[in-house]
């Protein structure tokens, strides 16, 4: 989902509670990351892995100079062969610190392993957010939480889009000055109305 739609969604929803939701949640985790000079941990469950919320992130970090929002993919089943940015397993978890942010989305049951290790990151100090379906052990744990519920107006992919868009505004880029997200949106614009580059 690109800015302009996130745009409309956001018209669409003003009103709900879903707008200041993801903006609460989004400010949270862009302050314990910044605050604590990144340290970004993102880990979904068995059955699902939040690649898109990854990309989006790592797009927002760029556009809004905040490179304390590119995060670390933490995956279930890496392996040692599998390109850097995808190799970092669970293992991670257990190794994360004081100043370290864990970003744990589950639209399914964590299962016992991934509760393990959220508590040990928990334990050793880190921020520990929480985006998912449900209440349970792991909203319980963490110190910020977004519950989608089932059946609810948005789904959690939306959501996703949401918080991450949210995630990007009212940083302060060194020199830059406050990039908010109609400037960002005026850029988009003008990128896709410039003409194509000559093709020699």
């Amino acid at each position: 989902m690109d800015a302009v739609r996130v745009a409309l969604l956001r018209e669409v929803l003003a009103g709900t509670e879903w707008l200041g939701a993801t903006r609460r949640f989004a400010g949270s985790l862009r302050a314990s990351a910044v605050a604590h000079g990144g340290g970004l941990l993102l880990v979904g469950t068995r059955q699902y892995e939040p690649w898109h919320l990854a990309a989006h992130l790592v797009d927002e970090a760029a556009w809004s100079g905040t490179p304390e929002l590119a995060p670390t993919l933490v995956r279930h089943d890496a392996r040692a062969s599998d390109p850097a940015h995808l190799a970092v397993g669970l293992g991670r978890l257990a190794a994360a610190r004081r100043d370290e942010t864990l970003l744990v989305v589950a639209p399914d049951g964590p299962g016992a392993v991934l509760l393990e290790r959220v508590h040990d990151a928990r334990r050793a100090g880190a921020t520990v957010l929480a985006l998912g379906t449900g209440e349970g052990e792991l909203t319980a744990m963490a110190h910020e939480r977004l519950v989608v519920p089932e059946g609810a107006e948005l789904d959690l992919d939306t959501v996703q889009h949401l918080v991450s868009a949210a995630a990007g505004e009212n940083t302060v880029p060194s020199g830059r000055g406050r990039r908010r997200f109609r400037d960002r949106l005026s850029r988009l614009a003008e990128s896709l109305t410039a003409p194509p580059p000559p093709r020699w």
